[in-house]
């Protein structure tokens, strides 16, 4: 019988792209290349009858050039409070494993990798809150990404931005903000006032549930 698993829980992404990141509407990145981190919260989850409830993940990517054209980098960094068993399930759900081909965007930007590196187990501290548009990962030594709520510059308020795709792999709905991230694992990112995500994250072997 083929694995079953489902997680329900929380996204933040922050990528090296303008505001609105034109790979969401399957255009040209805003650099010619791409480069991003995404934090995962996992309230709810399982994988087979192994509980991922209440842990985290960090997925770190890297492209030279567009996604599509391949040659990516990815590593992934798993809450060390994950036992053994949770440990296997996390990695596999991370890099697209047990999935229908091309349902998530696990399995989409894995495909597109010609390096994985090792997957690292350490403490992660990580706060989402979609609505507010409010994320914060912090693994000592190796990651800080901090998401934040886009400011009106004409009022200087906080404004709401969303992104609708509904059929998506990763999301239905994505709320928008801005996105500032340091990373010196194998991946080195350095993102600055960019392109910031947050949605729920709500998937299972077969894609996005909706």
């Amino acid at each position: 019988m083929a694995d079953q698993w489902m997680i329900r829980g929380k996204e933040f992404s922050n990528c090296n792209c303008a505001f609105g990141c034109p790979c969401q509407f399957n255009a040209a990145s805003t650099y010619g290349l791409c480069e991003a981190i995404g934090s995962a919260m996992i309230d709810e989850g399982h994988f087979n009858d192994t509980s991922l409830n209440g842990l985290c993940f960090v997925m770190l990517l890297k492209w030279p050039g567009e996604i599509a054209e391949g040659n990516g980098q990815q590593q992934v960094i798993i809450d060390e409070r994950a036992n053994p068993a949770q440990r296997e399930a996390l990695k596999k759900i991370a890099h697209g494993e047990s999935t229908a081909p091309g349902s998530t965007h696990f399995h989409v930007f894995n495909s597109t990798m010609s390096k994985v590196h090792e997957t690292l187990y350490a403490p992660i501290e990580m706060s989402i809150d979609v609505d507010a548009r409010k994320g914060h990962t912090k693994i000592d030594g190796m990651v800080s990404s901090v998401g934040t709520p886009m400011i009106d510059p004409h009022s200087n308020k906080e404004t709401r931005r969303g992104i609708h795709i509904p059929d998506g792999f990763e999301y239905t709905h994505a709320e928008l903000g801005e996105g500032n991230s340091k990373v010196t694992a194998q991946i080195e990112l350095d993102l600055k006032n960019s392109y910031g995500q947050f949605n729920i994250l709500h998937m299972n072997q077969d894609g996005v549930i909706r």
